[in-house]
């Protein structure tokens, strides 16, 4: 890396090979150029850094003859290499207050990986712990929106930053074919296509699910019994609730019925014990193997559980949960039934916040649309098949 720079940021298209190269390049930079010095690795969180960077760069940097000791529990690892030595701390930058967790350190050089999904805060702060005379700065992200600060304060002045920018496309990765490429490419479509296949920085604008025809696309529930049975739970007192009933055959679920109420609408709220009495007469009879439930309604899922049901919190990340509901929806893995009016109404209505600088679906028309991202977010965190959706976009 050039004497003059002072940070090196890449960005683009998935599978682009940016994260490998980037990190390959961190290690061979900090123990040709130091010795006895602490470096941060950074991703949202830590075991992100450790599953879409180290899981496949340490074998690598052991086969180039470095010496790598990893200690889980002090979340460390100890480079030896030309016979220097050097500590790699890591660290997880998921919310506001995890910039508590890096200060104080003081470090030779920072690798974010994913840095776009950090909050400003703590990559701020990780910077400033580059005190160490000729330390770097090194990140690394997919495209987001065109008014995300990494875009408007990092890259668009790289120059006065002193910033080395890179951009990565699919083609810079020598080791996908022409097929891969095109499943990719076949994968995504919208604003997802040109953040994660073309690498633009692009607004998020109209329906969330543009690619998804409530009229065309619906089907009818398929005969015959069903594998499994689950339900999804989007709480709501003041706001409508909503329940979705999913049954699987073979590896497809189709959401087959649903439970929609608005207490606006009707003049009436329920009670948790009345909510409870509608799932049950939702489940009909049908062996429900898990209930995913809001994590937010405390009350109700205890109800639930008093009442012996099989209750998950739901993971409430809403942009992974909208980027992995649309992948399975895209896939044929999830397939909503005619007799879901309220969740096909809602498909048809569920739009982008037009101003941010982050991806925000507006609240309105979302509650079916809800209850669905948290049945989609509990299968990629349950099968390891789901979780390469997002840990191959994550890579890079």
């Amino acid at each position: 890396m050039r004497g003059d720079w002072e940070t090196i940021i890449c960005d683009g298209a998935v599978r682009s090979g940016k994260t490998f190269s980037m990190g390959l390049s961190f290690f061979l930079w900090a123990q040709s150029a130091f010795d006895g010095r602490q470096f941060g690795l950074c991703g949202k969180t830590i075991a992100s850094i450790r599953r879409n960077l180290l899981g496949e760069l340490v074998p690598f940097l052991r086969r180039l003859g470095m010496t790598v000791r990893e200690k889980r529990s002090e979340n460390l690892l100890t480079v030896r290499f030309g016979g220097r030595e050097n500590t790699f701390l890591l660290f997880g930058g998921r919310d506001e207050s995890s910039a508590a967790l890096i200060q104080g350190s003081t470090l030779a050089g920072v690798l974010l990986d994913e840095a776009a999904l950090m909050p400003r805060s703590f990559v701020e702060q990780a910077c400033a712990r580059c005190s160490v005379p000729g330390s770097r700065l090194w990140l690394n992200c997919n495209p987001e929106g065109p008014q995300h600060w990494l875009y408007q304060e990092w890259i668009r002045r790289a120059k006065q930053r002193r910033t080395l920018y890179l951009h990565f496309t699919m083609e810079d990765n020598p080791a996908l074919t022409p097929r891969i490429r095109a499943r990719y490419r076949r994968a995504y479509s919208g604003v997802f296509y040109r953040r994660f296949v073309l690498g633009e920085w692009t607004a998020a604008q109209g329906l969330v699910y543009d690619f998804f025809d409530p009229e065309r696309d619906a089907r009818s529930a398929p005969e015959g019994p069903f594998d499994e049975w689950r339900i999804s739970v989007d709480y709501g007192t003041a706001n409508p609730a909503s329940f979705g009933l999913w049954g699987r055959k073979g590896a497809v679920w189709y959401r087959v019925e649903e439970y929609y109420y608005d207490s606006r609408r009707a003049g009436h709220q329920k009670t948790d014990a009345e909510y409870v009495e509608d799932l049950t007469a939702l489940c009909a009879g049908r062996p429900v193997s898990r209930i995913i439930v809001d994590p937010s309604a405390a009350s109700f899922i205890e109800a639930l559980r008093r009442r012996g049901f099989p209750v998950v919190k739901a993971n409430n990340d809403v942009s992974d949960g909208i980027r992995v509901t649309a992948d399975l929806l895209r896939q044929g893995t999830l397939v909503l039934c005619r007799p879901c009016g309220d969740c096909l109404r809602e498909m048809a209505l569920y739009c982008w916040e037009e101003r941010g600088d982050r991806d925000a679906p507006k609240k309105e028309h979302d509650h079916a649309m809800d209850d669905m991202r948290y049945f989609a977010m509990d299968l990629y965190g349950e099968s390891s098949g789901f979780a390469a959706v997002c840990v191959e976009r994550r890579s890079g």
